[in-house]
């Protein structure tokens, strides 16, 4: 067999959505995307060998020949999605305050009743490692069963140095042995501990926290909440600058509740993503343009807030790579990218297209994953098989898992 023993046959399926057409980028529909019909996938070795039309397929790589043949009739495969952006390792519950906001409640009200963030706080200090562990590994099985395979993960519900790294040890413990490719992220800017002057806390954070989890050798990343009200944009600075100079890529949380220049800090410090952007303006997207970094749009958030949503489409006419991620926390308790891709359409405007490349490519872009999130050749072999003959059922179908099987590095894993 050429290139190694033939793993996988994924054969018959009425479309196979290798990604973004090369150049296409912000197509509206079908252009957006390189497909092909009555397709198939061969794997070998966990990567894809070829992908093209049946006939062709199985005429290099017969289906008998493959330690699993997968008869896709009917069904469509697409890239196995991406999530850029979550907070997936934490402990309490926080129901009762989605019926606060319900009641009119604001985040910022609820934070500071001793709410939100550090609610999940005192209850992430009082958790074992061991039960940290067991909660995100739940929830990453719930997202593989939705057909996300890459996730980011990130701490920020410790705000000591301690309870960080327990956190980021946690996370290091899961992905060592879970199938999902897990991404950490240190977050211990992510809000101030109750009772701590906000300076004071910074000089924690980049004084204790950084070099500490440097020296962990967990965490790729280091992510701040620049907000109004929880972290400037020089004291964001100076923790993403710290971070940096440990050996930690910057990340930022920018223009969630208020426009305070979140999204430009993003582009001065090379920021691999800037997520969120409820309030970004043209000129900070076009700043994210220049600098190569990928706006993050997480719809869940403003869907759970009833705020209103980014503007996608000013970021799409700018030519940014809009990625989206589900936000998953305490606080946007989803873990579906299908739920995620159906906001993206039903809410911003998005076409389907536009929203699958969001969950995967782009996505992985946002996390320096460049061989995810594609199914060319060569490409670790990361599937989702949707029970249904198009992509576009992904979005269309909400409130509804559409995902029949899960392939991770060419192994059925759900």
């Amino acid at each position: 067999m050429p290139g190694g023993e033939l793993q996988t046959v994924v054969h018959d399926a009425s479309e196979v959505v290798v990604g973004k057409r090369d150049g296409a980028w912000p197509g509206e529909g079908s252009e957006l995307l390189e497909t092909y019909e009555d397709a198939a996938v061969a794997v070998v070795d966990g990567e894809i060998a070829a992908v093209g039309p049946t006939d062709e397929v199985l005429r290099e790589y017969p289906a008998e020949n493959a330690e699993e043949a997968y008869d896709a009739t009917g069904q469509a495969v697409v890239p196995g999605f991406v999530d850029p952006h979550t907070h997936a390792v934490f402990a309490g519950d926080r129901s009762d305050e989605f019926e606060a906001k319900l009641k009119g409640k604001t985040y910022q009200e609820i934070l500071a009743d001793g709410g939100g963030i550090l609610r999940t706080v005192r209850a992430v200090r009082e958790a074992t490692e061991r039960e940290l562990a067991a909660n995100l590994r739940e929830h990453l099985d719930a997202m593989l069963a939705y057909g996300t395979t890459t996730v980011e993960v990130k701490s920020g519900y410790g705000l000591d140095a301690e309870s960080e790294l327990k956190l980021l040890s946690a996370v290091e413990t899961v992905a060592a042995d879970h199938v999902v490719d897990v991404v950490p992220t240190f977050m211990g800017a992510h809000a101030v501990p109750e009772g701590q002057d906000t300076d004071d806390y910074v000089d924690d954070v980049v004084d204790e926290q950084i070099p500490a989890a440097a020296e962990q050798g967990v965490a790729e990343y280091c992510d701040v909440f620049c907000e109004e009200g929880v972290f400037s944009v020089e004291q964001s600075r100076r923790v993403l600058e710290a971070g940096r100079d440990h050996g930690l890529t910057p990340k930022v949380h920018a223009e969630e509740l208020a426009h305070i220049g979140g999204t430009k800090l993003a582009a001065d410090v090379a920021a691999t993503s800037a997520d969120h952007l409820l309030h970004s303006t043209r000129e900070d997207v076009d700043a994210l343009v220049d600098a190569d970094v990928v706006p993050v749009v997480l719809p869940g958030t403003a869907f759970g807030l009833g705020a209103e949503y980014a503007d996608a489409a000013e970021m799409l006419d700018a030519g940014a790579p809009v990625a989206v991620a589900t936000d998953f926390n305490p606080n946007c308790h989803s873990r579906s990218m299908g739920f995620a891709q159906s906001l993206c359409c039903v809410e911003m405007g998005m076409t389907p297209a536009q929203a699958l490349v969001a969950a995967t490519e782009h996505a992985a872009m946002a996390l320096d994953r460049p061989t995810k999130g594609r199914l060319d050749e060569g490409a670790p072999a990361d599937m989702a098989i949707v029970d249904a003959p198009s992509h576009v059922h992904v979005p269309y179908q909400f409130g509804e898992n559409v995902v029949d099987a899960v392939f991770k590095d060419g192994a059925r894993v759900a």
